[in-house]
């Protein structure tokens, strides 16, 4: 599987449009099930909403799409969440936006503004990243190096995980793996070469977008 960009985890975000509520919740989902389960779960939440409409795509090659205006005007809803997800090609995601009637009409163009406001403010809450191989490696290093390596870290795109201090500092690196080679090239020149490592196994993990 190539890298792919989601959100890291459920969430929400809320905005109000000539006083009706738009409650936009994302989360995400690796299959068509748990996109579904999700959406059930959020109309339970808000049962007494006027409007539940929602959006997902899964698969990283968007294998499955499905979008629902659920009773507003044809094309206001459920078209411009998805149109959201696909120009930021955001996928193995579900995105619900409740409604809650204010009593003003919107319009077209105001419903497809709200709309897609709402599933801006759930991507947000729940925060785009990209999801990419990444290699983790359990490192040993003497105090007299830590801290030129966790200053040389700032700048690289690693993830220092579970640091414990005893005899020495032993902690696990997370890189991605198209990284892994120029990264311990680096920090083997900042530890001079004191840094011991030992690969530990490679998953799919998520990464800040524009962490280069």
């Amino acid at each position: 599987m190539d890298a792919y960009i989601t959100v890291r985890r459920e969430a929400s975000g809320e905005s109000v449009v000539q006083k009706s509520r738009f409650i936009g919740w994302a989360a995400p989902c690796e299959t068509e099930e748990e996109a579904l389960s999700f959406l059930r779960r959020i109309r339970e939440m808000y049962r007494d909403a006027t409007h539940h409409c929602y959006a997902y795509v899964i698969g990283a090659n968007n294998g499955i799409m499905r979008y629902s205006d659920d009773g507003e005007p044809g094309g206001t809803a459920g078209l411009p969440i998805m149109n959201v997800l696909r120009a930021g090609q955001v996928v193995n995601v579900c995105v619900v936006v409740v409604r809650y009637f204010g009593g003003t009409l919107l319009g077209t163009g105001g419903l497809v503004r709200a709309y897609t406001q709402g599933c801006k403010d759930a991507l947000e809450a729940a925060r785009v990243v990209r999801m990419e191989r990444t290699a983790h490696v359990l490192c040993d290093v003497p105090y007299s190096v830590w801290d030129p390596l966790t200053h040389a870290a700032r700048s690289l795109p690693v993830q220092i995980q579970e640091p414990a201090f005893g005899s020495s500092v032993t902690f696990t690196l997370a890189v991605r793996s198209g990284d892994l080679d120029r990264v311990m090239d680096t920090l083997g020149q900042v530890t001079g070469r004191k840094i011991k490592t030992e690969p530990k196994d490679e998953t799919f993990d998520p990464w800040e977008i524009g962490s280069d």
